[in-house]
């Protein structure tokens, strides 16, 4: 009975006794992230001084991801040849170790700002590496037909967490304490360390390098973009897009503690309703591939920035905690859609240098986004900020969607000029 609940697609795949396993592992981790998505924020608001929470929160919230772009650039050449299994294992062990060395030091009366954030940026230096670790395992584990199925499972586990996480977080947080939610994220992954260690798993040894931004095809794919103003301009708006979701990570947090007053419990109500509406939107892809994929992304784009304006004119707590569900219903299937437009757009045989181009390139927009939230909060405040951040998306997807109009008004004018290009660039 329960086997035939299982949609067929997923049946090899659970079948797996050992992709079952490193599933565990990652749902546990991925739990944990979830609940440091409050944590990392609120410990920043406890340890600060009043006059510059706004810029501890910020570079907290970044030195959490940030890091990460470096190391995926700094250690290319000594990590792309390392299994993809001792990746996931050094990773979580790093992330473990200096993520717990914070309750430790929080307990200890030594925690302050300046080594709260070193702990974090150390923490996570490697944690580009050991994502493209842990999705080269997958490839490694399965075969090519199972692939898509066991990436889509994995990539569940995120929202799952989007959704428990924050809301075990906010009670934790408010009745506990923030570092020691921290302590337990770092459990989660000396539990994954232990778990990949303890399984049996591919070595593939010298023969499969693994690198989460592929400089070599990242060269030549940006070479293409260039060529290719359509790409170039879905880049260029997913780069903004990702830039101005950066600052809410750092707004929201102080918006709950300074504007409203209130406790951890909301923050993660706040998060946990806007995994449930990504969840739901991301369910809903599938009625919006019948719709043309460029109009529908730049309408995402606005439509995500008009449901962040309620917060910038003081609406109340019920609307914005409403206005920020339907954010996420909207947000979630952004992803699915600018993987299809690449896919669709990109010349036949060059589809995996262009998005190793655009990994490159978006690995850095929503860090630098979150470190600029930090400033910008403690300038305009967190509502300002917040609505701020939805007002300049609305004019980012109005420029888009200007911009399309006029691309396909030319197309319409000149279609046999734009076949020549096309003609030219495929020669």
């Amino acid at each position: 009975m329960i086997r035939r609940l299982v949609p067929s697609a997923y049946r090899p795949v659970l079948a797996n006794r050992v992709f079952r396993r490193l599933i565990l592992g990652f749902g546990v981790s991925g739990l944990g992230d979830g609940m440091s998505f409050v944590a990392v924020a609120w410990l920043a608001i406890q340890l600060a001084p009043q006059a510059t929470q706004g810029l501890w929160v910020g570079g907290a919230v970044a030195a959490y991801t940030l890091p990460g772009v470096a190391g995926a650039l700094a250690f290319g050449r000594r990590l792309r040849r390392v299994p993809a299994r001792r990746l996931l294992m050094v990773d979580s062990a790093v992330r473990g170790v200096f993520i717990g060395a914070v309750p430790l030091a929080w307990l200890a009366g030594l925690l302050t700002p300046p080594l709260y954030v070193v702990l974090l940026a150390v923490s996570s230096l490697l944690h580009a590496w050991g994502g493209a670790g842990k999705y080269t395992l997958l490839a490694e584990l399965l075969p090519e037909e199972q692939r898509l199925a066991a990436n889509t499972f994995v990539s569940s586990l995120g929202f799952a967490a989007t959704i428990a996480g924050p809301a075990v977080a906010g009670v934790l947080v408010t009745y506990a304490s923030s570092a020691l939610v921290l302590g337990l994220d770092a459990l989660t992954y000396v539990f994954l360390a232990v778990l990949v260690a303890r399984t049996r798993l591919p070595e593939p040894g010298d023969a499969s390098p693994v690198d989460p931004v592929d400089q070599p095809a990242a060269r030549g794919g940006l070479a293409l973009l260039r060529s290719r103003p359509e790409l170039l301009g879905l880049l260029t708006l997913t780069w903004f897009f990702n830039f101005l979701y950066g600052p809410i990570e750092v707004a929201l947090p102080l918006h709950v503690t300074d504007d409203l007053h209130a406790p951890g419990t909301l923050l993660g109500l706040y998060w946990m309703l806007f995994g449930v509406g990504a969840v739901l939107g991301s369910l809903a892809i599938g009625a919006l591939r019948q719709l043309p994929l460029w109009p529908v992304t730049v309408a995402i784009v606005i439509a995500w920035g008009l449901s962040l304006l309620p917060f910038g004119l003081g609406a109340p707590t019920a609307a914005t905690v409403a206005c920020f569900t339907l954010g996420g219903v909207i947000y979630g299937p952004f992803v699915a859609l600018w993987v299809t437009l690449m896919q669709a757009k990109s010349p036949p045989g060059h589809l995996a240098a262009m998005l190793a181009a655009n990994n490159a390139v978006l690995l850095t927009a929503s860090p630098l986004g979150t470190a600029l939230g930090g400033p910008l909060t403690a300038a305009l405040g967190p509502r300002a900020t917040i609505g701020g951040s939805g007002l300049a998306t609305v004019v980012l997807g109005i420029l888009a969607y200007v911009l399309l109009a006029a691309r396909r008004g030319d197309r319409r004018r000149n279609p046999s000029g734009i076949e020549k290009r096309r003609s030219a660039s495929h020669g």
